[in-house]
């Protein structure tokens, strides 16, 4: 359901690897961090809902580009660069350092939780627009809807229910917090895994997708609602409504809204499988960056530049990946998944054929089969990837500003040095 994600329910959706043990495993951005003193572990965003972006392997990992106690690489301890034998210019160029990995993991997450919020307000208004004759595919097209939002309702249209999102992160973190406290569930598999420990541990997910899971239904309701006929709403309008979704109260709703008990399947398979897909590909990634930088060690020709940008990267390349694959993998899922938190709950969307005017959601599905046999019979194969263009814009947008911060950190360390 985001992530973003953190990778991204970036939705229940969505949007790290190495962690300290506090951290906590899980948008889809972006997720607590570890000691404050240490910029390494801002590197990654809060987890969307459902499938949380981070599966710690293991208890305690050092930066990638830091030798081991066990490697070849061992020796005695090297000044900081740019000084020696730990003077005031090592001293400047650790704290630059510092400095500079703490940047770099907040550019990331602002630009996975606030820079890409519009591409996910559009691309959720496209999922669960059945009238919609322009599936935006492409990101040319989405760049052009998105300018016609903008010029019709303000830039509000845009970054609608961003809040929200915020609300369901903070409820995800602390609903997985509070049941592993009281129970034997583990939040981080280490390196000693086995099958039990796995179910345990994906059991905990699962637990803590459905405790979010009407929270994120209201959560989906404010990114889709059009500004037109929107109210100005409280910031914790979002924990009302969830309340009320649960209770049966608050806001008035059709019969054909869904019982949260139809949606528990759902929300939950999203969210697993975005969990796990990240995970694995996160862990993927890493180890095979972990390898390029243990060969470049070994064959002595990496700069002080070079090993300081592979403390910091090789986690945020990873996330980047994992998020990406996950949502493009899981996307029609997404799609099939938005339509039936929306179904019954009077919610009404800007026309995304035209930029302007307002639309009814009138769907009838039955359930999760039902609404999957009917895309596919009446919007084709492609009605699953309806607003796949933001998708793009968000990852080239992501990857285009990952690549700035590292221009800017190696143009640092090297006057630094």
């Amino acid at each position: 359901m985001h992530p973003r994600r953190p990778d991204g329910f970036d939705g229940l959706g969505y949007r790290g690897g190495a962690r300290d043990e506090q951290a906590v495993g899980g948008a889809f951005p972006a997720r607590p961090f570890g000691s404050a003193s240490d910029p390494t572990h801002w590197v990654t965003s809060p987890p969307d809902i459902p499938g949380s972006r981070n599966l710690h392997w293991a208890d305690r990992s050092p930066p990638y580009g830091a030798p081991g106690p066990s490697t070849p690489l061992d020796g005695p301890e090297q000044p900081c660069p740019g000084g020696g034998g730990g003077g005031a210019p090592g001293r400047s160029s650790e704290q630059l350092n510092r400095f500079a990995g703490f940047g770099i993991g907040l550019a990331s997450l602002f630009t996975e939780n606030v820079l890409a919020h519009p591409c996910i307000v559009l691309r959720r208004q496209c999922q669960v627009n059945y009238h919609a004759r322009h599936y935006h595919l492409t990101p040319f097209t989405v760049i052009n809807i998105m300018y016609s939002f903008n010029k019709t309702q303000g830039p509000r249209a845009l970054w609608k229910g961003m809040g929200s999102t915020f609300i369901v992160q903070g409820v995800t973190l602390g609903a997985e917090g509070i049941i592993s406290e009281f129970t034997p569930l583990p939040r981080e598999i280490s390196h000693k895994w086995n099958p039990k420990q796995i179910g345990e541990h994906l059991l905990l997910k699962s637990l803590t997708y459905m405790v979010a899971m009407p929270f994120y239904s209201a959560s989906l309701i404010e990114t889709v609602q059009s500004e037109i006929i929107r109210d100005n709403t409280g910031i914790l309008e979002c924990i009302r409504e969830g309340i009320g979704r649960v209770i049966g109260l608050g806001v008035p709703h059709s019969k054909r809204l869904l019982p949260l008990l139809s949606l528990i399947f759902p929300t939950v398979l999203h969210g697993v499988l975005h969990y796990i897909i990240s995970s694995v590909i996160q862990k993927f990634v890493l180890l095979i960056l972990k390898r390029k930088t243990y060969s470049s060690h070994l064959a002595e020709t990496t700069s002080p530049v070079q090993s300081m940008l592979d403390a910091y990267f090789p986690e945020l390349i990873a996330n980047f990946a994992a998020s990406l694959c996950s949502d493009v993998i899981l996307y029609p899922l997404e799609t099939v998944l938005h339509r039936l938190h929306i179904q019954g709950t009077r919610t009404i969307i800007d026309n995304t054929d035209l930029g302007y005017e307002v639309l009814p959601i009138n769907t009838q599905y039955e359930g999760m089969r039902d609404c999957i046999n009917t895309i596919r019979q009446e919007e084709g194969v492609l009605g699953f990837y309806k607003g796949f263009g933001a998708v793009i814009i968000q990852y080239t947008l992501h990857a285009a500003v990952l690549q700035i911060t590292k221009i800017i950190y190696s143009t640092l360390l090297q006057n630094s040095v």
